[in-house]
């Protein structure tokens, strides 16, 4: 009779898989992808070197694994951001607003995200990230032009220049530091998005008004 697995069996193995993810991401989170290595994320999740090799055979896997993992987590905080407004052109303001924050809050990693010189297997898994995140964009910039929230202009090209206007804005090489002031990190997000609603055309009043009606997330550990 061939072999099953218990309930119990594959929720200790998911949770171990899951325990994996979380330690890398805390390397990456500290040094970037670069260090994320096999040895210093086994330490980091309580187990042996071996059981990491069990469950991604090669630094690249795990890397790549772990690149996906984030890029659905991000993605999700995204879209619920976006659905949780009141309108198109609020939806719009709070993904922007969502995504710088959570971005600056965590830079290393958001950098590590994006930018960070990677093998090209794990640079393909990131590119998946990116491309979703301006379908993202695209879909909502395409929503506030058909309730004639913006002016004409064409979204699949005004998408990926706002993301990279962001992105640039926040962890490019010649972006500030990172303040330790909350209530400066409030305003750096505050601004990137009033300049990316001004990119669009949406006047400035509106736009003011849009940054100050938008929630900014709240950080909390692990988010």
């Amino acid at each position: 009779m061939p072999y099953r697995r218990t309930e119990n069996v594959v929720r200790k193995l998911a949770a171990r898989h899951d325990a994996i993810l979380a330690a890398a991401c805390g390397v990456a989170a500290e040094g970037g992808m670069a260090a994320v290595q096999i040895a210093p994320v086994a330490e980091r999740a309580g187990i042996a070197t071996g059981t990491v090799y069990r469950y991604f055979p090669s630094k690249t896997e795990l890397v790549a694994a772990l690149v996906a993992a984030l890029s659905e987590r991000e993605m999700v905080v995204l879209e619920g951001a976006a659905k949780a407004a009141p309108g198109p052109l609020s939806a719009l303001a709070a993904a922007i607003a969502t995504f710088a924050a959570r971005a600056l809050e965590r830079r290393r990693l958001a950098f590590a995200l994006m930018a960070e010189p990677v093998e090209p297997e794990v640079d393909s898994a990131r590119a998946l990230y990116r491309r979703a995140l301006v379908a993202e964009f695209e879909k909502l910039i395409r929503q506030a032009l058909d309730a004639g929230r913006l002016p004409d202009q064409d979204a699949a090209l005004a998408a990926p220049a706002l993301l990279g206007a962001v992105i640039e804005g926040l962890i490019g090489s010649s972006a500030p530091a990172t303040p330790n002031d909350p209530a400066k990190a409030r305003a750096r997000v505050q601004m990137l998005t009033l300049f990316a609603l001004r990119a669009l055309g949406v006047i400035d009043a509106r736009a003011r008004g849009l940054v100050v009606q938008t929630v900014m997330p709240e950080p909390s550990e692990g988010s």
